[in-house]
């Protein structure tokens, strides 16, 4: 494996009469290095550029040296977290070479890298023949923003800086060598904002949380796709892209040219003698922070099974502590040999809290009401712990939402200020109810369409594929994170799309693998009737949803298949080693006006804890059950858009 040869630029303290200073970036650099040494160790070769020493020289000249050392087989890798701007093309030589009518760039200490500059010098570091990629987190937009509580990292800087960055505008553009993975579109802002006291770029705390729920073989549309959907969560009107996206060519290899790669092997247990017992997965693959989590003692990954091997399986271990590479477990009901070491997968994870900052401004019975009803909104009309108060926006952590009531409704906003839901009435202490009721549904949702197991043995051993039904090539993610599904234009008018939706077990042996596939709509539904609540797929077959019938993609019928309306589905695959409890996964779709009635639906899971035990009956087929419960799993997350187009 070659060396990965990275430079890091980030900028926060840019001379306030040109630039907005920002107060992110510096962050948002230290969280990439701690993913590279993770990823990279000692392998990776470092040079960071800050603040005033990212000059346009600097960077350009720490290009050439720094990264042009890359060679074959090495990884060559440039970050930027800064501001970005654009400018009108108005010259004659810049409209034949700018489709969009504007240059972008890059906005450095002292002046401005144009993009094409930019691109310019990492081909030349590619046609060294290094792996070469691009991250921006920083904008390509100006205009105004929407995005009250989140900072734009968008500049309009001296007109100076322009005039002499209007050379680099000309030059020639180059079929791109390296890929790109950009915060937003080349019309859209970038912004950062606060999760839990501390700033980031949104799409530099999306991607690295992909990151660090991907396995090393995961690619950059794989990641990409993640990234995207884990933004969508903060911000609706910020869309990363992934340049170039063709199928089959470098969008399709594994990020950092699969820097890192290893054989997934289980999670094991052993005891530390200073620190007890403890299991090696931690918050750095995934894991989020406090109680709840728990691991299950699986079958060993051998032949022999001898009692002495077995005796374990099933057995519990809770987390206690949850470090960055490590979780300190109790065991429960049991005592662990001390010299033994036992393998372990998830079989219980902690739903993190979402974060809910309540606004009423003028209107105290109405913050009072709201206040109430989140407090209650749990068992025996106590604290939920899927939710939690914060005082601010910028106290909370990933899940966020700000609602604010006024003029007699409640609005449930994203951190961008963008709607969740339609606004919901707010009149009296049933519609703070409903509002608590509301933000509960949306928590559910969200954990499932964001349920990721960190990297393990059956990563990638099992696909989701969707085809045309007309043809057997699997579709891929665009260059915006999306599987694009289009209504075609039929005598009696649109015509819904027909797919096929498969999993293929890649492997050609080994055990059969327990598959469940989720329906996620942007209606707030989870459903698993594409795949009959589950089933097990065997070595080297494929299974087909609705037993290989065509699945229609179609709005619903309350959306008018008009040019331009469109429609989300999130597909989740979850592979199992035994048979999964589908209960959990269940949920109906939002529905503002349905009665309150019990909150049983609600609270099935109370105690914020997503469990994954096997059912209390078998299924069909499933046969003879696994001791242990489900073992080992893994997941994978495909965004669907079906649209109509503008014909």
């Amino acid at each position: 494996m070659g060396t990965v040869y990275a430079l890091l630029t980030g900028i926060n303290t840019y001379t306030a009469n040109r630039c907005t200073p920002l107060a992110g970036c510096l962050n948002d650099i230290e969280a990439a290095e701690e993913m590279l040494l993770r990823r990279a160790g000692g392998r990776l070769e470092l040079s960071k550029s800050l603040n005033g020493d990212a000059t346009v020289s600097a960077v350009e000249t720490a290009i050439r040296r720094h990264l042009g050392q890359a060679g074959p087989g090495d990884t060559a890798l440039f970050w930027f977290s800064g501001h970005g701007t654009e400018k009108p093309a108005t010259e004659r030589v810049h409209l034949d070479i700018e489709a969009t009518g504007r240059y972008q760039a890059l906005v450095c200490a002292d002046g401005l890298l144009v993009d094409k500059r930019l691109g310019a010098l990492l081909n030349e570091v590619a046609a060294g023949g290094a792996h070469t990629v691009a991250v921006l987190d920083c904008c390509y937009a100006g205009g105004a923003t929407r995005g009250r509580h989140l900072t734009p990292r968008f500049a309009s800087p001296d007109p100076a800086w322009f005039a002499a960055a209007a050379r680099d505008a000309r030059l020639p553009e180059q079929p791109a060598r390296h890929v790109l993975l950009a915060a937003t579109r080349l019309d859209q802002p970038s912004y950062e904002g606060r999760f839990g006291g501390r700033t980031h770029g949104l799409f530099t705390y999306a991607l690295l949380g992909a990151l660090r729920a991907a396995g090393p073989a995961a690619t950059y549309r794989e990641v990409h796709a993640a990234t995207r959907s884990r933004l969508q969560v903060s911000c609706e009107y910020q869309r990363p892209t992934l340049t170039p996206a063709e199928p089959g060519g470098v969008a399709d290899q594994p990020f950092l040219g699969g820097a890192g790669a290893r054989e997934p092997s289980p999670y094991l247990l052993w005891e530390d003698r200073q620190d007890g017992w403890q299991v090696d997965c931690g918050s750095g693959h995934g894991l989020p922070p406090g109680p709840g989590t728990e691991f299950r003692v699986t079958r060993p990954d051998t032949p022999r099974r001898a009692p002495e091997r077995t005796e374990a399986v099933g057995r519990t271990v809770r987390a206690v502590t949850v470090d960055s590479e490590r979780t300190l477990v109790e065991p429960v009901g049991w005592a662990p040999e001390p010299a033994r070491v036992y393998p372990v997968a998830l079989s219980a994870l902690a739903v993190p809290a979402a974060s809910v900052a309540l606004s009423a401004p003028g209107d105290p019975a109405a913050a009072r009401a709201l206040e109430r009803a989140v407090a209650e909104a749990g068992p025996g009309a106590g604290p939920s712990p899927l939710l939690r108060l914060v005082g601010r926006p910028e106290e909370a952590g990933g899940l966020l939402f700000r609602v604010e009531a006024r003029e007699g409704l409640a609005h449930v906003l994203r951190r961008d200020g963008s709607p969740f839901v339609h606004p919901l009435p707010m009149a009296g202490a049933e519609d703070a109810d409903r509002v608590a009721a509301c933000l509960i549904h949306l928590t559910r949702w969200h954990r499932l369409r964001d349920l990721e197991a960190p990297f393990g043995p059956l990563t990638g051993r099992v696909r989701l594929e969707i085809t045309p039904w007309d043809s057997d090539v699997p579709l891929v993610p665009d260059g915006n994170g999306e599987v694009v599904c289009r209504y075609g234009l039929g005598p009696a008018g649109p015509v819904p799309p027909l797919v096929s939706v498969r999993i293929r077990h890649r492997a050609t042996t080994g055990r059969r693998l327990w598959c469940v596939l989720l329906d996620l709509t942007d209606s707030y539904a989870s459903h698993t009737g594409l795949f009959d609540d589950g089933r097990f797929v065997g070595p080297g077959r494929i299974a087909y949803a609705l037993d290989n019938r065509p699945v229609q993609l179609s709005l619903p019928p309350h959306r008018p298949p008009r040019p331009g309306a469109f429609v989300r589905d999130w597909l989740k695959l979850i592979v199992c080693e035994g048979e999964l409890n589908t209960v959990p996964f269940h949920l109906d779709r939002w529905d503002p006006l349905a009665p309150l009635g019990s909150r049983d639906t609600a609270l099935r899971h109370a105690d914020g804890v997503l469990r994954f035990d096997a059912p209390e009956r078998s299924s069909r087929d499933a046969g003879p059950g696994e001791a242990g419960g489900p073992g080992q799993w893994a997941t994978q997350t495909v965004q669907v858009r079906t649209v109509v187009p503008q014909w």
